[in-house]
């Protein structure tokens, strides 16, 4: 009886090894690993569209598959649909329904904690190459990050602000019953209450601050009017 070389089913020494994914030996998941892909596949267009990249290799970037997510999503899950309803919801008839909706564009489009867009002030956000950002933005852990801000977020952003007469400070901040905003920005915790009317109001109860991120980082921002808030893909960053 002839004997093995190894255990029944492992490759040999001359059998073809498949690629591993990126970043699977270093024990990241799939979601994770599929917005670095995404990321740098929108990395290789740019870098073509400014004559960095040869067309031929950032058309080879941007056909490389992602990884198939195994398991049960856990979370809320929101659709276009979805979120363009709860973004709909304030009337934006009085000033704090304009900031309210500011602060929704904000959590689906920029994809903020809610400690963060408590933070958020006048001066993070900045025109970096010609597009807006919040830049050096102080999140979790210490980390510091630049996050790029779709147009239809500065449009809601700037109505809000334009409207409250906020020029620096805090972005958000409390509005009092003569529509006017005071000079201490908001808590977490009115970000969270705020949140939670208006998705109940949208038929999303329970929505969380966190979802609102998750939608963010893999979706276009929703825009009910494309005149005069044009969409821009989200970018993906890093999600942690």
């Amino acid at each position: 009886m002839s004997s093995s070389s190894g255990m029944a089913g492992s490759p040999g020494p001359d059998s073809p090894r498949r690629p591993c994914a990126p970043g699977a030996t270093r024990g990241l998941g799939a979601v994770s690993i599929n917005v670095r892909i995404t990321a740098v596949r929108k990395l290789a267009v740019e870098a073509a569209d400014n004559g960095l990249l040869a067309p031929e290799l950032a058309a080879g970037i941007t056909r490389v598959k992602g990884v198939a997510s195994k398991g049960v999503r856990l979370g809320n899950w929101l659709s276009i649909r979805q979120a363009q309803t709860l973004l709909n919801t304030p009337d934006t008839a009085t000033t704090k329904s304009l900031r309210d909706r500011a602060i929704l564009a904000v959590l689906l489009g920029c994809g903020l904690r809610r400690s963060e867009v408590a933070a958020l002030t006048v001066g993070h956000v900045q025109q970096r190459d010609g597009r807006w950002c919040i830049v050096d933005l102080v999140g979790k852990h210490g980390r510091v990050r630049t996050i790029p801000v779709p147009t239809s977020v500065k449009v809601a952003t700037d109505a809000w602000t334009a409207t409250a007469g906020v020029a620096d400070g805090y972005v958000f901040r409390p509005v009092n019953r003569a529509g006017h905003a005071q000079g201490v920005g908001l808590s977490e915790k009115v970000v969270w209450q705020l949140l939670q009317g208006y998705a109940a109001a949208a038929g999303v109860p329970g929505i969380a601050p966190h979802d609102l991120r998750r939608y963010a980082e893999s979706r276009i921002m929703p825009n009910d009017n494309v005149a005069t808030t044009p969409v821009r893909r989200w970018t993906p960053r890093d999600a942690a």
